[in-house]
């Protein structure tokens, strides 16, 4: 049985909201549905709540980004079935609520797999974004079953024409596999340098850039 109500929930996260920080995130990409509450507030809250499934899928239907946020951090994935995951996912409008979803809740479904493929040829850009993000997971901790060649095939012929929600799980599947596959390095490092995407993104001192052949050496030289 749920012991906090949403009215409550959402009182308390706009009470902890400031302008600084709603400005911050439109300049995102975030909607006006939002409180500006930061991250570590959010995490707070959820850790106080725990889990409560009913809650969160409460929060989750005000739309609200910080409810949102609220809500995967206290829902059961495993309770959502595969066509529950699939409208939250194409429900998303704000990049960091779709990485934060994809991270905590998707990753953690039974079927993410199925979604994954689905996702993958998917024209909705968060599907995409979601299904190159779990792809990205596979690339990196559990590559068997991987066409790593055909993926960079299609990195190299789609990335330049994608949405650019999609665009950034792409590149972290063309960095993962220059970092964590040898024997496609030198692949992966001459379709970074060919494309150029990211090639003059801003990064702040002592960050690695993006893009991918910066990406890809930094790494590999701090594992070596």
């Amino acid at each position: 049985m749920t012991t906090h109500t949403v009215e409550a929930t959402l009182a308390q996260l706009e009470s902890l909201g400031t302008e600084k920080l709603r400005a911050q995130n439109r300049k995102r990409g975030a909607g006006d549905n939002q409180y500006g509450v930061q991250l570590g507030d959010i995490r707070k809250l959820a850790a106080k709540i725990k889990t409560d499934h009913a809650l969160a899928l409460a929060l989750w239907e005000t739309g609200n980004l910080e409810a949102r946020l609220l809500a995967i951090l206290v829902m059961k994935p495993k309770d959502l079935s595969a066509d529950d995951m699939d409208r939250m996912v194409r429900s998303v409008d704000y990049a960091w609520l779709a990485d934060w979803l994809t991270n905590y809740v998707v990753s953690k479904h039974p079927d993410k797999e199925s979604l994954r493929q689905k996702w993958m040829a998917d024209e909705d850009p968060w599907a995409a974004r979601a299904g190159w993000s779990l792809t990205s997971q596979r690339i990196d901790k559990s590559p068997d079953g991987l066409d790593l060649p055909a993926l960079l095939e299609r990195i190299q012929s789609e990335m330049p024409g994608a949405a650019p929600e999609v665009q950034w799980t792409m590149n972290y599947c063309l960095a993962g596999i220059g970092i964590h596959h040898p024997e496609y390095r030198e692949r992966a490092l001459a379709i970074g340098e060919a494309l150029g995407i990211y090639r003059d993104y801003p990064v702040s001192k002592g960050c690695t850039s993006p893009f991918a052949p910066i990406w890809i050496n930094e790494i590999v030289r701090r594992q070596g």
